[in-house]
């Protein structure tokens, strides 16, 4: 099989069977994010405990990109320090115009590499991410939910 072949394959596989869809509950760090050029939708979860992201999920609405997107980068930032997943998410942002980056513990996530030929589907798959920034960032009231 190519590489080009077995990265769609990927990608639809996280399209069609997504991991970690859904929200969590009180306490949950969550982000509404929308792109109005295309329509895509995402709420992203995060549970996040001394500064680790304990759990990770999401609901979405949007094209294969997006959502596969946003199942692999649910996988691969569960376990993460806040500062390795926004260090993942730069490592995304990099690749996504065009750098040669590799994610040695998150292999899922190279099958999007071919999304930078087609450079209005990047927003596409940066929505999660950019998801993920703002819930990393953004100002925490007491209890930690937003």
């Amino acid at each position: 099989m190519q590489l080009d072949q077995l990265y769609r394959t990927v990608i639809m596989d996280h399209y069609k069977r997504p991991h970690n869809v859904g929200e969590l509950g009180d306490g949950a760090w969550n982000v509404h994010m929308h792109n109005p050029t295309c329509g895509d939708r995402i709420v992203l979860s995060l549970d996040v405990r001394d500064g680790v992201v304990e759990r990770a999920k999401f609901r979405g609405e949007g094209c294969s990109i997006s959502i596969a997107s946003a199942s692999m980068m649910t996988d691969a930032i569960r376990g993460c320090s806040i500062d390795d997943a926004l260090g993942l998410a730069e490592r995304f942002s990099a690749l996504m115009q065009g750098e040669d980056v590799s994610f040695e513990t998150a292999e899922d996530i190279e099958a999007l590499r071919g999304v930078t030929q087609f450079p209005a589907r990047i927003k596409c798959a940066m929505l999660p991410w950019s998801a993920l920034k703002k819930a990393v960032t953004q100002p925490r009231e007491e209890g930690g939910a937003s």
